[in-house]
């Protein structure tokens, strides 16, 4: 397939890979990559979070291993694992949400710690896995609301249990990795991503699923915090960053495992107010956006990410800017509303994007 050069189709045809998380968004478009690249595709995961979900929309639960399970629930997932026998393990699986990370803090701990403790309990028990990426968040920093992004090497910390639980889950891969895996020579590296945004998400509470539902119901668009400021990507960004560094890694570990920041250019860390105002002008059809004030919970309002140590260790560059990931997800929206085929307009929009990526200077 044309613009798959830089990350290497061949590599990824017929790797045994794990996602978990998998029937989730971010796991939905990672599932469809891998499968497009050629790679024997397991997914451990609850069932799809919402309904409609894309996953069962692109029909994935007939394309790969898909097994539902907790991730809390050890007994399950050491099965799952040793049934899939996995080369590369990228772990997904969380519950996502800061509102509802104070709704429910002990699940959100439950699952974003122990889930990961339970996950590389497996990979430390496993004789296949070489390759291990632990998906975290930009949120995993001690939020100082600076004006300059954030490195690898600041602080981790997290207001809420959401971003708090997840800096958890970073420090439960260090552990690990330096007291069981690295003496197995199993690569671990952390990817701390910033917001997505992509075709397909139905989630609660984010801001271009919300978009999506006021624009198809032909009302205007709410949004209690319109100057808040985050880096924000389209989906394919990360998920290909995701399984470029597994597989440098996996390649050379002492020269490609750590924790690296993936987001976007400076450029593409805007307002929320300036993303649903593009989604406005995307969408066309009048579309319009009111601020409303909403009591909540404590959310940062600003957050950017230094992204140079990814950009200079892989060569990595944003290929899709705000603008055009917006566009690409009306697309998307556009299609589903309509009836048509999603499955076409994913597979047309990853060709298209791999084949900007392969223009890159990934290493």
């Amino acid at each position: 397939m044309e613009g798959v050069v830089n990350l290497d189709a061949a590599f990824y045809k017929g790797k045994r890979v794990l996602v978990t998380g998998h029937t989730g968004f971010k796991g939905s478009w990672l599932c469809k990559l891998l499968l497009t690249l050629g790679a024997e595709v397991s997914g451990y995961a609850l069932e799809p979070p919402t309904s409609p979900s894309i996953f069962a929309l692109c029909g994935l639960q007939k394309e790969i291993n898909s097994t539902i399970g907790d991730i809390r629930d050890l007994d399950s997932l050491k099965k799952a694992v040793a049934d899939a026998a996995p080369e590369i393990i990228i772990h997904m699986a969380a519950q996502p949400i800061v509102r509802d990370s104070y709704k429910d803090p002990v699940y959100t701990y439950g699952t974003n710690v122990m889930g990961t403790v339970n996950i590389l309990e497996c990979v430390r028990l496993s004789d296949s896995v070489k390759s291990f990426v632990n998906v975290t968040t930009d949120k995993v920093y001690k939020n100082c609301e600076w004006v300059w992004g954030y490195r690898e090497n600041d602080i981790l910390g997290g207001f809420d249990p959401y971003a708090n639980s997840k800096a958890c889950s970073e420090l439960v891969t260090e552990s690990y990795k330096n007291s069981f895996l690295t003496a197995r020579q199993v690569a671990v590296s952390t990817a701390r991503a910033g917001n997505v945004i992509g075709g397909g998400d139905f989630a609660g509470d984010r801001i271009i699923p919300d978009c999506v539902r006021a624009a198809a119901e032909r009302k205007p668009i709410q949004v209690r915090n319109p100057n808040s400021i985050r880096p924000y990507q389209h989906v394919l960004e990360p998920v290909v960053s995701y399984l470029t560094i597994a597989r440098k890694q996996y390649e050379d570990s002492a020269k490609y495992a750590g924790s690296y920041n993936i987001g976007p250019d400076e450029c593409d860390h805007v307002t929320t107010g300036r993303l649903v105002g593009i989604f406005c002008e995307k969408w066309g059809e009048g579309q319009t956006w009111e601020n409303i004030s909403v009591e909540g919970p404590h959310e940062g309002n600003l957050l950017k990410l230094d992204c140079s140590k990814a950009k200079s260790v892989f060569g990595f560059k944003t290929c899709w800017n705000t603008e055009y990931a917006v566009e690409k997800t009306v697309e998307w929206a556009k299609t589903y509303i309509s009836g048509s085929d999603i499955n076409l307009c994913m597979d047309s929009q990853i060709r298209e994007f791999l084949g900007e990526w392969s223009k890159s200077d990934v290493q």
